[in-house]
């Protein structure tokens, strides 16, 4: 989403889309055998869902994922600034 406020690009590569897509496969099929009562089947599923958070990672790692840097929230450095209370805060408060 380029020109959005958060930097662009969140999540929108090769690793983040395999890695998602494969674990949504697990999520299906842990699914379907949670529903027909297979224990093994179910566990198989999670296997896949962990088998997509390697793969994207590992995808990640060989260069496939984000090369943005970090972006600064505006107003980050107002957060270190003490807070003052408005008059109706500090009356409650009495």
């Amino acid at each position: 989403m380029a020109g959005s406020s958060h930097g662009g690009g969140h999540g929108h590569t090769p690793a983040a889309w395999t890695g998602v897509i494969i674990s949504f496969i697990g999520f299906c099929v842990a699914g379907v055998f949670m529903v027909a009562n297979n224990p093994l089947g179910f566990w198989a599923g999670f296997g896949v869902i962990l088998l997509g958070a390697v793969v994207g990672g590992a995808m990640k790692a060989a260069g496939l994922g984000s090369k943005l840097e970090p972006v600064r929230v505006q107003g980050s450095a107002d957060a270190a600034q003490p807070v003052k209370a408005t008059p109706a805060e500090a009356t409650a408060a009495a």
